[in-house]
């Protein structure tokens, strides 16, 4: 029975009761007549609430386990459509809003699902940690890098830093992106902090390197023989020209006085093509390094000679180095940090229970990420005029040291560049 229909029967009833009560009322007298129509009012009252009460109870039913189930993540309970118009409308309408909402929830779940498939695929390790930097979300790669395959959802980052090679243990704490290398592997490390629902996050990509440098490295090579024989050719030709000059100056008196202006112009080609060529000759025949007990202070005052810096630190620290093959990884650093813009340069020094901690600090342009993935490439540059080996070259050293390089951001601008050296 509709809703409307229930309502028109209690008005009737409300009718049939009143006119009863009149009728008592003329033959009964006045009392008689109070009674009746209580009577009639708590009748009609009873059957109104009866008949309008049943319909909107079994609505709130409905409504409510429907709403319930919803709360609790379950989007297949429906409503059957039935009963009184008004009320079958509002159940059809809470039916297609609870399609409409299992809908976008499968979307988005297939969306989730097709994310975490390519993040698990992917050869970059990926790590999301929430505010007490707890691990909520990890891929294969970060798995196999960080844990060796076992579980790092749930762990801290620093219980997980713990397990890992000292070189992945100081760039986990540092938040700028960073290159450094571990073991026989180069990385790169990018770190983002962010807000999520109201919540800091911290995301972590960790990418390896070597595959990309090797391939990087012979085309660079390929791009260093070009130059090689390029630089080569345009010296040689001048200098076969000015032989020539040469020798019909000697013939003819008169242009003599040139001979010596020739030759000057000779030598200083061949000092130019003697210095190219030594550029690239140091990165190849780079010697062992001959160690021997060593103040910083030293390889210091050495380099200050050349570029101004400022100190940090205890530089009367004494270390096992080559000082010679030290001081010329200080002064690459140093020179590259003044030809970056930067107003200031520091250097500091510093011990710990493993390694003396080198530092250089620049306020200077920084290096673009491309720039940052490719600088330990040998002869790649994105200076004009450079060799592209200053850093490829402090690489070798250190590491012939047994020491490990990290380049990295600089949070306010610049560059950091750290050396450890083994203690």
């Amino acid at each position: 029975m509709k809703l409307t229909h229930r309502i028109a029967i209690a008005v009737a009833l409300t009718a049939a009761m009143s006119a009863t009560a009149t009728f008592v009322a003329m033959r009964s007298g006045r009392g008689g007549a109070l009674a009746v129509a209580a009577f009639a009012i708590a009748g009609t009252v009873f059957w109104s609430t009866h008949l309008i009460g049943a319909s909107l109870r079994e609505l709130h039913e409905d409504l409510g386990n429907a709403l319930r189930a919803t709360r609790d993540g379950d989007h297949t309970l429906r409503l059957v459509v039935r009963g009184d118009r008004e009320v079958a409308e509002l159940k059809r309408l809470y039916n297609e809003l609870a399609n409409a909402v299992r809908a976008d929830r499968q979307h988005i779940h297939n969306k989730e699902v097709l994310l975490d498939t390519i993040l698990q695929r992917t050869p970059v390790a990926v790590v999301l940690l929430d505010a007490a930097e707890r691990v909520i979300y990890s891929n294969a790669a970060a798995r196999e890098l960080l844990g060796a395959g076992g579980r790092l959802d749930g762990h801290t980052i620093h219980e997980i830093a713990q397990n890992v090679e000292p070189s992945f243990r100081d760039a986990l704490a540092i938040p700028p992106d960073s290159i450094f290398n571990a073991g026989d592997e180069t990385f790169h490390m990018t770190q983002r902090v962010f807000r999520l629902e109201t919540q800091q996050h911290r995301l972590i990509l960790l990418e390896r390197l070597t595959p990309e440098l090797r391939r990087q490295e012979v085309t660079v090579w390929k791009k260093a023989i070009r130059m090689i024989n390029h630089e080569i050719n345009n010296t040689v030709a001048p200098i076969s020209s000015l032989f020539h000059s040469a020798r019909r100056a000697q013939d003819m008196p008169e242009h003599r006085h040139r001979v010596d202006e020739i030759y000057d112009l000779i030598e200083e080609r061949l000092t130019f093509l003697r210095q190219f060529l030594e550029a690239y000759g140091q990165f190849a025949r780079l010697p062992d390094p001959q160690k021997e007990r060593t103040r910083w202070l030293e390889v210091f005052d050495a380099v200050r000679t050349l570029y101004a810096f400022r100190t940090e630190g205890n530089s009367e620290l004494e270390a096992l180095l080559d000082r010679t093959q030290m001081q010329q990884v200080l002064i690459n650093l140093v020179k590259n940090a003044h030809e970056s813009g930067s107003p200031e340069v520091t250097v500091s020094v510093q011990r710990t229970d493993r390694d003396h901690v080198l530092r250089v600090l620049d306020r200077g342009n920084g290096m673009a990420p491309e720039v940052m993935r490719q600088a330990l490439v040998p002869f790649y540059t994105p200076k004009s005029g450079g060799s592209g080996l200053g850093l490829a070259l402090c690489n070798e050293i250190v590491e012939a040291h047994g020491g490990r390089l990290r380049i990295e951001g600089r949070e306010g601008g610049g560059t950091v560049v750290t050396c450890w050296i083994p203690a």
